[in-house]
């Protein structure tokens, strides 16, 4: 174990321990450094390091700060490891999001009020309006965090945005090679809002794992075509847009609008 790791790790201890708790203040450095007996370099590249994981917060002209250790704050950060991930887990990130999603939303239906439901049917509401398939996916993104939310767990609230930010591109390439957002449908996201107005959760989280299910299965497909032609042509796999989606891309909008309402 390096010298910056094992200050971190002491670091991480005095907190685990509730020597240092959230809001605290850290000694000076000097001090500190002499605490964890290391040297001040490897003790100020340990801070550097927790600052960036959001477990420490530098106040210019104060000192350095344990912050809250809030949830979303300490897993703000995976939205970007998320996004780091290659093709191949993009399979992985699906199956995950299709296991935690359907007990979110069930949570949801035990825990979400009136005003809420009613947030989540505007923005249904809006998806079902939506002439582009950015206007689909935006307000999709918004239903979903609205019941992330009301689900009442900042843990699964944080790791699920997360997940679903990594899987919006598919999200788009299906409505794009389905013909666009008007060939997307919206019926297993009404029934979850019905599911989240009745308050039962069985119901939500079955409306929610058959969504889930049908995107999760479509990636999967999307990859083993991808494979396919890769070992076709003795390449590595990269994830594209299917040739359907491909085609829709530069067309003018009357065009775009035309085979979206079927013409």
């Amino acid at each position: 174990m390096g010298a910056i790791e094992s200050a971190i790790n002491k670091l991480r201890d005095l907190i685990v321990s509730g020597e240092l708790s959230p809001g605290d203040r850290l000694l000076p450095e000097p001090e500190l450094a002499a605490q964890l007996g290391v040297s001040r370099n490897t003790l100020r590249e340990a801070v550097r390091a927790l600052i960036q994981a959001k477990v420490l917060d530098v106040r210019r002209g104060d000192g350095t700060y344990v912050t809250s250790l809030e949830p979303n704050l300490l897993l703000s950060g995976l939205n970007f490891v998320v996004e780091l991930m290659q093709d191949h887990t993009l399979v992985e990130v699906a199956e995950v999001r299709r296991i935690l999603e359907p007990a979110a939303t069930a949570l949801a239906a035990t825990r979400i009020d009136d005003a809420t439901v009613e947030k989540v049917r505007k923005a249904l509401d809006r998806m079902q309006a939506a002439t582009t398939t950015e206007a689909l996916v935006v307000e999709d993104a918004e239903f979903h965090r609205l019941i992330f939310e009301a689900a009442g767990n900042s843990t699964l609230q944080a790791i699920l945005s997360a997940l679903v930010s990594q899987t919006t591109k598919a999200r788009v390439w299906r409505a794009e090679s389905r013909g666009g957002p008007k060939a997307i449908t919206l019926v297993e996201h009404r029934r979850i809002v019905d599911a989240l107005a009745e308050r039962d959760p069985v119901l939500a989280g079955a409306a929610a794992t058959v969504l889930v299910s049908a995107a999760d299965h479509w990636i999967r497909h999307l990859w083993d075509e991808t494979v396919h032609e890769a070992n076709a042509t003795d390449s590595v796999p990269k994830l594209r847009a299917p040739a359907a989606a491909r085609r829709t891309k530069g067309k003018p909008s009357s065009v775009a609008a035309g085979r979206r309402n079927g013409a």
